[in-house]
C-alpha cells in the first residue's frame, strides 16, 4: 500500500523535486570528478590497509609465495636449455671486444625461450675464476659501458653483464604500418603481453635465470652473485628471490617501499603485487642468503621520451627518483622481522667496497676480489667497448614476435580450460536440465572471472542514502538525477527517466543506458542538437523512456584522462581494476532500482556504447541481476585488439594505457564473457564503418556466442544487427530486441 501511495504521489505531481523515497540531492557542478576524487580517497586507503594485511601471510610457505610472484611478473613459460654461450660477431664487429693480460671481453647470447635469447658482454677471465657474477646495467645504461670498467677484468670473477629493454622509443612501432610511438622499448613490450599473462619484468627475469640455468650446469660450482643497477637492480632482486642457486644479491638503485607503484612508469605495474609483496617481502625470500640494498644510484627518470617527428604521443605518465633513506631503513627493518638475522644489509655512500663484498661472498673469496681491484681503482676505464648499435631493436623484436604468438597459444589455453570444460547438453536433452547444469558449471567461472581477473571488492557496505532531484521534463519523460553510496567516499551516480504514462500499481521494465569514454549520464539522454553526444548516443535513453521503459543512465568513473587512469594504476597493484569499483556500483544501482514501486525487478536490462560496450561485456557477466544485455560499438576480437601489433586499430599505438587487463587472454575473451552472461538474452550492435573494431574479428568472435546459445538450445536469445554506419547507437534491431525480451 506504501508503495502505491508513493507512486500515486510521484505521477500526480508532474514537477516532483524529489522522488518518493529519497533525501533531497544538492546541485553538483561535476559530479564525475567528485566520484573519481572520492574513488582516489578510496583506493589510498586501500593500498595503505593491503601493507597491514599483508603480515598475516608472512612468513608463510616460501615456495608457495616464490609461486605467487612468478605468475604475477609473467616469468611463467619453460626456459629453452642453455649449454653454453653463444659467441655475437661478424666480420665487421667480431665477437672479442678487447682483451687485457687479465681477461676476455666478449659479446655473447644465450637462449631463454621459444626464439627469444639474452644478450650481453662476457668478462672471461685467463686464471680460475673465484666466483661468478651476473651483473644488471640500468636499462639505459648499455652493458658494453660498465665493461669499460677496469675493476671489472681484474676482480678474477667471470662476469655476465645483459642488456635490458631501454627506455628509448626508436623501435616502438610498426614500421610495415608506418605507425610509431613515443612508448619506450619496456612500455611497448608490456602493452603487448600484459593482457596474456606475461611482463617485460618476467620476460627479463627469465633472461637472467636462463643464465644461472647456464652457470648450473658447470662442474665447478663457484658463488654466484647477481647485481644489478636501477631498473637492473629490480631484475636481480627478483631473480634472487625466484631462484635459489643464487648465492647473493646486490641490488643497486632500488630498494624501497611500493606503495607509491603507481607512480612509477606502467612497465612496472605488477598486478596483486601489494596483496602479497612489498619489497620487504621480497627480500625475505633471499634470506638466509646475503642481500645488499644499496640506497645510491636511483634513475631519474621524469616521464616518458618525448615524441619525435612522426611519433604518436601514447605513452604513460610515470617517474622514478630516489626514495627517503628513512624509507629504504624502514623496509629493510621490515625484512628482519620477517627473516631475523644478519642476511641483509642496507649500505650507502659510507659503505667501502670492501664492507658490501665481504657482506655478499665467502671470505675468502671476497679478499680475492678485493685485492685483484684494488690496484686498478684509480684508473676504472682501462677498455674501451664499442656499443652493439642493433642489439636493442634485435631483442625487443624477438620478445615482441613471442608476445605476438602468445596470441594463438591464450586462445589454445582459453579452449581447453572454459570451453571443453562447459556441460553443454546432447541432442535431444531436456533444455531446462540441460540450462541448469550450464548454469551452475558458470557460477564457479563467474566466481574465477570476478576474483582473478577483474578483482572483486567486497559487496557495497555503506547505507544507501538515496538522493535525488528533478533535472528536467519533456511533454512525455521526467528526468531525476540520482546519487547511491556505496562504500565510504565511493557513491553511484546517474539520471533516471519515468515516463509520464506511468499510473498508479504500473511496473516497467528498466534498460540501463551506458556511456562511452570521457562521457556523462546526460550524454545518453539529451536530444540537444548543439550537444556532440547526440551523434553518438541519439538520445537513446530518452527514446526508450518515450517508448515506456523506465531508464536509468549511470556514470562509469573512466572520464578525466589521467585523473581516472591514475586510478586503474592504484588498483592493479591491489590486484583489482576499474570495473571492480565500476561493478560495485552496479551493485547498488540494481539494489535501488528493484526496490522501486514502477520496476519489475527481474526484468532490468543493459545497454551500452563504447566503453559503455565494455561494460555491458564485464558487469552482467558477473551481476545476473541484469536480465540481458546490449554491446554496442564494442564487441571484438578483444584480446587482439588489446595486443596486436599488426592491426592500426590496435591499442598498442593509442592513449589509452589503463585498457590491459591482466592475463585476460589466458582466461577470458569477449565471446567467454558472453558465455557468463547465457542463458540471458545477448545482443550485439555493430556498425560496418566503426573503427573499433573489423566485421572480420567482431563476427569471428561472435560465431563462438552463437554457437553456445544454438548448443543450449536457445539459438533464438541471442543476436548480431551490422548496419552501415559508424560508432554510434543505431537503435533499430536493438530497440525490437528489447521489446521482445522486456515486455
Amino acid at each position: 500500500m506504501k508503495a502505491i501511495l508513493a507512486l500515486l504521489a510521484l505521477v500526480s505531481t508532474a514537477k516532483a523535486q524529489t522522488l518518493p523515497g529519497t533525501q533531497p540531492l544538492d546541485p553538483n557542478p561535476d559530479f564525475s570528478a567528485a566520484m573519481v576524487a572520492g574513488i582516489d580517497k578510496f583506493l589510498l586507503r586501500e593500498t595503505a590497509n593491503a601493507k597491514a594485511a599483508r603480515a598475516s601471510q608472512w612468513p608463510g610457505d616460501a615456495k608457495v609465495h616464490r609461486e605467487h610472484l612468478k605468475t604475477i611478473i609473467g616469468a611463467i613459460d619453460p626456459r629453452v636449455p642453455c649449454k653454453a654461450l653463444e659467441l655475437v660477431g661478424d666480420t665487421t664487429q667480431p665477437a672479442l671486444l678487447a682483451e687485457t693480460e687479465k681477461a676476455r671481453i666478449l659479446r655473447v647470447r644465450w637462449p631463454v625461450l621459444d626464439c627469444v635469447h639474452g644478450e650481453g658482454i662476457l668478462i672471461q677471465p685467463k686464471a680460475k675464476p673465484v666466483a661468478r657474477v651476473i651483473y644488471i646495467p640500468d636499462a639505459d645504461t648499455e652493458p658494453e659501458k660498465l665493461a669499460d670498467d677496469a675493476m671489472l677484468a681484474y676482480s678474477g670473477c667471470e662476469i655476465v653483464i645483459p642488456a635490458l629493454i631501454s627506455r628509448a622509443s626508436d623501435f616502438s612501432g610498426n614500421e610495415r604500418l608506418g605507425v610509431q610511438t613515443n612508448c619506450p622499448h619496456r612500455e611497448w613490450v608490456y602493452r603487448q603481453s600484459f593482457i596474456l599473462g606475461r611482463h617485460v619484468i618476467g620476460y627479463e627475469v627469465q633472461n637472467i635465470l636462463g643464465l644461472v640455468d647456464y652457470y648450473s650446469g658447470q662442474s665447478e660450482k663457484l658463488p654466484l652473485l647477481v647485481a644489478g643497477l636501477g631498473e637492473g637492480g629490480m631484475i636481480a632482486f627478483y631473480s634472487g628471490a625466484l631462484d635459489e642457486r643464487i648465492s647473493s644479491v646486490y641490488v643497486w638503485g632500488y630498494f624501497a617501499p611500493r606503495e607509491d607503484l603507481w607512480q612509477e612508469p606502467i612497465y612496472r605495474n605488477v598486478f596483486g603485487l601489494l596483496r602479497e609483496f612489498g619489497d620487504a617481502e621480497i627480500a625475505s625470500l633471499i634470506a638466509p642468503r646475503p642481500l645488499v640494498v644499496q640506497h645510491l644510484g636511483f634513475p631519474s627518470v621524469g616521464g616518458p621520451p618525448k615524441a619525435k617527428q612522426g611519433q604518436r604521443e601514447v605513452a604513460a605518465p610515470g617517474k622514478i627518483g630516489k626514495p627517503p633513506l628513512d624509507a629504504a631503513k624502514s623496509e629493510v627493518e621490515r625484512a628482519k622481522k620477517i627473516a631475523p638475522g644478519d642476511w641483509i644489509m642496507l649500505a650507502t655512500e659510507e659503505h667501502g667496497l670492501k664492507e658490501v663484498v665481504s657482506h655478499l661472498l665467502p671470505k675468502e673469496v671476497a679478499a680475492q676480489i678485493v685485492k685483484g681491484i684494488e690496484p686498478v681503482m684509480p684508473n676504472k676505464n682501462e677498455q674501451r667497448a664499442p656499443v652493439d648499435a642493433t642489439r636493442q631493436k634485435r631483442m625487443l623484436r624477438e620478445m615482441e614476435a613471442f608476445s605476438q604468438r602468445l596470441l594463438f597459444s591464450t586462445e589454445t589455453e582459453r579452449n581447453n580450460e572454459f570451453w571443453k570444460n562447459l556441460p553443454l547438453p546432447k541432442p535431444d536433452t531436456d533444455i531446462a536440465a540441460g540450462l541448469a547444469a550450464f548454469e551452475k558449471h558458470t557460477a564457479g567461472e563467474r566466481d574465477r572471472f570476478w576474483n582473478d581477473v577483474i578483482g572483486r571488492f567486497p559487496d557495497p557496505n555503506m547505507p544507501m542514502n538515496a538522493r535525488s532531484r528533478l533535472v528536467r521534463e519533456t511533454d512525455k519523460v521526467s528526468i531525476y538525477e540520482v546519487t547511491l553510496d556505496v562504500w565510504q567516499d565511493v557513491f553511484a551516480w546517474g539520471w533516471l527517466c519515468l515516463p509520464k504514462d506511468l499510473k498508479p500499481g504500473d511496473k516497467r521494465a528498466v534498460v540501463v543506458c551506458q556511456h562511452g569514454l570521457e562521457g556523462v549520464p546526460e550524454d545518453a539522454v539529451t536530444d540537444d542538437p548543439s550537444n556532440r553526444a547526440v551523434a553518438y548516443y541519439h538520445a537513446f535513453a530518452q527514446r526508450l523512456a518515450e517508448q515506456g521503459f523506465v531508464t536509468f543512465a549511470p556514470h562509469n568513473p573512466y572520464r578525466g584522462k589521467d585523473a581516472f587512469r591514475t586510478l586503474q594504476r592504484k588498483l592493479n597493484p591491489l590486484g583489482k581494476s576499474l570495473y571492480s569499483v565500476i561493478n560495485g556500483q552496479h551493485q547498488r544501482i540494481l539494489e535501488w532500482l528493484k526496490a522501486q514501486p514502477f520496476v519489475i525487478a527481474d526484468k532490468i536490462a543493459f545497454y551500452g556504447l563504447s566503453y559503455g560496450g565494455k561494460s555491458a561485456m564485464r558487469t552482467p557477466s558477473l551481476l545476473p541481476g541484469y536480465c540481458l544485455s546490449i554491446c554496442s560499438g564494442d564487441f571484438n576480437e578483444w584480446v587482439r585488439k588489446c595486443a596486436s601489433t599488426d592491426m592500426p586499430m590496435s591499442y598498442v599505438f593509442t592513449p589509452e594505457y589503463e585498457i590491459w587487463e591482466w592475463n585476460l587472454g589466458r582466461t577470458f575473451n569477449y565471446a567467454e564473457m558472453a558465455a557468463l552472461i547465457a542463458p540471458r538474452p545477448f545482443m550485439v550492435e555493430r556498425g560496418h564503418n566503426d573503427g573499433v573494431g573489423l566485421d572480420e574479428w567482431v563476427n569471428y568472435e561472435y560465431a563462438k556466442v552463437r554457437r553456445l546459445y544454438n548448443k543450449l538450445g536457445i539459438g533464438d536469445r541471442t543476436e548480431i544487427e551490422h548496419f552501415d554506419g559508424p560508432h554510434t547507437i543505431h537503435g533499430v534491431g536493438t530497440f525490437e530486441f528489447l521489446k521482445k525480451w522486456l515486455r
